[in-house]
């Protein structure tokens, strides 16, 4: 008989699952390096969240920057976050913006929108976070939308928070989004403890910028992002560095529908896809144009010889 131990599904529900991130070149000749921690085999999302790149501190003069392309979306937003530097931003619904430390930008590109991501001149480091949310299945092909908002600080005991997505520590971000999500840079104070109520109703993820921080007790390095169940009350984020460490806690109910996801489209067949990337190659009305971009647009990739897969998490029974 097998005596290994098992632990029950409350004590499964409480650990901390760390998802380390790989290392991926955006394209170019001076390749940026973004190290990506979703999706991946082990999670495709927390919530609705379903990508997350981690970028920097990158000096441009090595990395050659941020240029990238008109190029499409569907069935997503875009969120943008930096810590440090400028990126001009442009897409087809007109608008002409910049991403700057501590303001999120976030683009709705359901049906289809295309849009320019370009590091400014005046920009020596490039340090941020891009992130993605699944839209549901019912809000999937919504109109094109840009939203900006630059939250204020919030001081807590031990930490200084920015909320810019949701509700946390009483603070909560006008930015609209079609699930409940959570989005939040945390900067914990050298040596501090910060427990920090959450909704038991959603899942979170603790993405580490810098120092040596603890979720819940469990150890998480640079780079690496800590995963948490639903059920909890409070999530507690300790900083055993002895200089501020900086931290991005994402969160939302659990997503349950399946997704497609290839390239820079989400849908829900492979159909979805194939369409998609064809009206794209065809300069379809349904992505627009992008003005101002003194380049062509990047074509879409060759699909893969075989059906894409739907991914969903992995179930916890």
């Amino acid at each position: 008989m097998d005596h290994t131990e098992v632990g029950t599904e409350s004590e499964n529900d409480a650990r901390v699952e760390v998802l380390t991130a790989r290392d991926v070149p955006l394209g170019g000749p001076r390749a940026m390096t973004v190290r990506r921690t979703l999706p991946q085999r082990a999670r495709t999302l927390i919530g609705a969240w379903c990508f997350a790149d981690h970028y920097g501190p990158d000096r441009v003069a090595d990395s050659g920057g941020m240029d990238v392309a008109p190029h499409p979306h569907t069935g997503l937003q875009t969120v943008s976050w930096l810590f440090a530097g400028e990126i001009e931003h442009r897409d087809s619904l007109g608008t002409h913006a910049f991403v700057r430390p501590g303001e999120i930008n976030l683009m709705t590109g359901g049906h289809g929108i295309s849009h320019t991501e370009v590091s400014t001149p005046a920009t020596t480091l490039l340090h941020g976070v891009q992130l993605w949310v699944a839209l549901p299945g019912e809000h999937r092909h919504a109109p094109r939308e840009f939203q900006h908002h630059a939250p204020e600080p919030l001081r807590v005991d031990g930490a200084e928070l920015r909320v810019f997505l949701g509700t946390l520590a009483g603070d909560t971000s006008p930015v609209r989004t079609f699930t409940p999500l959570l989005g939040a840079e945390v900067l914990i104070d050298a040596g501090a403890t910060v427990t920090l109520d959450v909704d038991p109703g959603f899942e979170h993820g603790l993405l580490v910028d810098e120092g040596d921080v603890r979720l819940d007790g469990t150890p998480l390095r640079p780079a690496e992002l800590g995963y948490a169940a639903t059920g909890r009350t409070t999530l507690t984020l300790t900083n055993d560095s002895g200089r501020p460490a900086r931290t991005v806690l994402l969160g939302g109910p659990p997503f349950e529908e399946e997704i497609v996801m290839w390239w820079n489209f989400i849908g829900r067949s492979h159909q979805d896809i194939v369409e998609a990337r064809e009206e794209w190659e065809h300069a379809s009305d349904r992505f627009g144009t992008v003005d101002g971009y003194p380049g062509e647009r990047l074509p879409a990739p060759a699909l893969p010889n075989a059906v894409i897969a739907p991914r969903k998490n992995p179930s916890r029974h």
